[in-house]
Formats: C-alpha cells, structure tokens, sequence
C-alpha cells in the first residue's frame, strides 16, 4: 500500500467507527519500528483540511519507561516488551481526553544525562492537548491489552522487514541499528508475536512499495 492508500484505508475504519454514534475516535496506532506509524500519522493529522476528522495525535515515545542501554541488556525480550513503555501513563493521559476533553503529562526527558534513577527523567514543561475528534496513540506497544477499553479502533502498521531495516538504516545509521536489532527486536517479535498478533487488530494496514526517492 501506498501513503495515500493506507491514508484512505485508515480514513474508511475511523468513518465507520463514527458512523455508529462515536463522537470522538480513540486509536492506537501500532507496528515495529521503522514502520512508519509516525509518517502516517502526521499525514493523517495533515490532510483535516481535506475533510478528514481534526486529529490529536499522541506520540508514544512520550511515556518511555526510561532506563540506559546496559540496564536493558539484563532484562529478558519478555521483560522488555511489557516495561518499555508506561502504559499507565498512557492510559490515564486518554482517559483524561475522555471525561474533561484535555490532558497533560511531562514526556520522557531524552536529553537527561541519567536515565537509570528511581523515576524516569521526565521534562519540566508539561504536554497538553485537547481532544479533537480523533485522538491518535502513535508509536510501538501503542495497542497493548491494558489500553483496549479505552481504544475504539486498533491499527497495525504491518511493514516488510527489509522496509523497515532500510528506513531505519537511513535515519540512525548502521552502528545504531545494530545496537538496536540486538536490544529490542526480540522485544517486538514477542509482542507482535504473541500478545497482539495481527488478529487482534481491528485494521492492519500493509506498504509493499519502497520509500520515494
């Protein structure tokens, strides 16, 4: 699928959602890294003045669990898939967009120089946001099972592994994405695997055409 056909594919599931009453879409948009769950979602969020639905979009990698590469290495590809992400603050952060129509939470702290503490560096400026009549959950683990009730529509971003290894080559570089592949991608293969398997998603959404050039 290309960019526009995942666009109008992901246009027609949020219709029909809407279409039985909902008045405002919570999705959660899920795939391994290097997927392109970001690009879409922009693009998504862009195209509102072409009549889609305004979107608030979420970016996942806000609620990273914190944590230094060595510490990770200690922990089993089990033990990664369920602390890499904080769930909890994920789920209170969309069910504030539920009942008061606004959120806050102060993201991970990525430029912190310790990321090993008790709790997790966080920024000092809060993120808020306020409900529109979609509100995307962008990122990995974005569609775990403890998100499911308050997500209305959940969206695999199903990409080739040689897309994916390609995209992500580009934009970290080979030493990074070997660190990575060896850290974390046994960590995506159980999630993906095991606890949501494509079945588990009410929309999965393929690209089997390389990136522009």
């Amino acid at each position: 699928m290309s960019l526009h056909e995942q666009l109008a594919a992901l246009d027609a599931a949020i219709r029909g959602v809407r279409a039985g009453g909902q008045g405002c879409v919570f999705v959660g948009l899920d795939g391994r890294s290097g997927a392109g769950k970001s690009t879409l979602a922009q693009a998504f969020a862009a195209a509102g003045a072409d009549g889609r639905a305004a979107v608030t979009v979420i970016d996942g990698d806000d609620f990273y669990a914190g944590g230094s590469a060595a510490t990770w290495d200690h922990r089993s590809p089990v033990e990664r898939a369920e602390q890499v992400i904080d769930w909890r603050r994920q789920l209170a952060a969309l069910e504030q967009l539920q009942r008061s129509g606004t959120a806050e939470w102060r993201a991970f702290d990525w430029a912190a120089g310790d990321w090993d503490g008790d709790i997790a560096p966080l920024v000092e400026t809060p993120t808020r946001v306020q409900r529109r009549s979609v509100v995307m959950l962008e990122g990995a683990y974005s569609c775990r099972p403890e998100l499911h009730d308050v997500l209305d529509l959940r969206v695999l971003l199903d990409v080739p592994v040689d897309l994916r290894r390609a995209r992500l080559l580009r934009r970290d570089g080979a030493a990074y994405q070997a660190d990575w592949d060896a850290r974390w991608s046994g960590a995506e293969n159980h999630y993906f695997g095991t606890i949501m398997t494509p079945d588990r998603f009410h929309l999965v959404l393929g690209a089997d055409q390389p990136d522009p050039p």
